[in-house]
């Protein structure tokens, strides 16, 4: 089993535009090979930012990768036009194997 997360900072009161950006959009991972769940998580809000991590649970680190590399994450990531101030950055990736 394999762990994906990317990390963001979003700018304080640019919460739910963040969200909202994700609720609409079309992830196409309902059909990717490997793929078993994806949530979205929110920490804490700080004084300069809210983080958020989304969390990707996949078969293996194989699948993740093809999947970087198919059809549906070129069309799940063509239409994500993000609204300009939301990201204080860009995210910062992080991959987990499942060990125990």
């Amino acid at each position: 089993m394999y762990i994906a997360m990317n990390r963001f900072r979003i700018a304080p009161g640019r919460e739910e535009d963040f969200l909202e950006v994700w609720r609409n959009r079309d992830s196409h991972l309902d059909s990717v090979p490997g793929f078993q769940q994806f949530k979205m998580l929110q920490g804490e809000k700080q004084e300069d930012h809210t983080l958020f991590i989304s969390h990707s649970i996949w078969e293996s680190e194989d699948a993740f990768r093809a999947w970087t590399k198919s059809d549906a994450f070129r069309k799940a990531h063509a239409g994500a036009k993000t609204p300009e101030g939301i990201y204080l950055g860009p995210p910062k990736f992080e991959g987990y194997a499942v060990v125990l």
